[in-house]
């Protein structure tokens, strides 16, 4: 069987100045995972860094991504940003459908999946968040919820989406300050539910991702697990040598 590669990165949300970033980009770019095949990472910073950090990370093997994006290519969409501008600035995949763009922003899941489509129109990758609230995981609801929301997400491109779409779970009850980490166990059987539902309509399973409070003492945990092709890490990657450390354990850990 081939080792697994996993997808290891993070969104910086609405953090970091110019400094900030470009200081964090020249340290990715100087470390050994810039270029690494053990793992696939990949960064997301806030729309006004993508083009440099992008341009400082051109060459390696990290991603560099957007946090949303409109599924017009042009338009009176005030304060909105196309997958063309994307683009355009050297990113190569696209954060969509967060539970704070949900929650706070009203993004729909028909607006996911009109933002994947316009994704793949396009040649980039979309990243794709789905997850359940406390109250659904409570109810025993979980396996329900990310299956609908996978559907609206797959609804436009079907078999298209193989090597084009990456699916991340993210407990609603888990992100952010507080946030309660999965338990292993219960986050690699949701994945594997969504890697049986993804292979349903696209042919073939598409990477699932977890991220939820991943932290240096969970993330081997969580990686090791079948079915968890990579960890979408919040705070405990924001600074540089705390992402590139996670890197290292999660790779070491898969090698052994």
């Amino acid at each position: 069987m081939a080792r697994k590669v996993p997808w290891i990165g993070t969104s910086w949300k609405m953090n970091k100045l110019r400094a900030d970033a470009v200081a964090y980009a020249e340290t990715l770019k100087a470390s050994p995972f810039a270029n690494t095949t053990a793992a696939q990472p990949f960064i997301i910073p806030p729309f006004p860094y993508i083009a440099e950090v992008a341009q400082l990370l051109k060459g390696t093997r990290v991603k560099v991504g957007a946090q949303n994006m409109h599924w017009d290519d042009k338009g009176a969409w005030t304060g909105e940003v196309s997958p063309l501008m994307v683009k355009d600035c050297g990113a190569v995949l696209v954060e969509l459908g967060h539970s704070e763009r949900r929650t706070f922003f009203n993004e729909t899941d028909e607006a996911v999946g009109l933002k994947v489509k316009a994704c793949l129109t396009h040649g980039l990758t979309a990243l794709v968040c789905i997850g359940d609230t406390r109250s659904e995981y409570e109810t025993g609801a979980t396996a329900d919820v990310l299956a609908k929301q996978t559907r609206y997400a797959l609804k436009h491109v079907g078999k298209q989406a193989k090597g084009n779409v990456v699916i991340a779970y993210e407990p609603v009850w888990s992100i952010g300050e507080g946030g309660i980490p999965a338990d292993p166990d219960f986050a690699a059987d949701q994945h594997r539910r969504l890697k049986a539902l993804t292979a349903e309509i696209v042919g073939e399973p598409l990477p699932i991702l977890y991220g939820g409070s991943v932290n240096p003492q969970n993330c081997v945990a969580l990686a090791g697990r079948d079915n968890i092709d990579g960890l979408f890490i919040g705070r405990s990657a924001w600074d540089a040598t705390g992402y590139l450390g996670i890197i290292e354990s999660v790779t070491r850990s898969l090698e052994a």
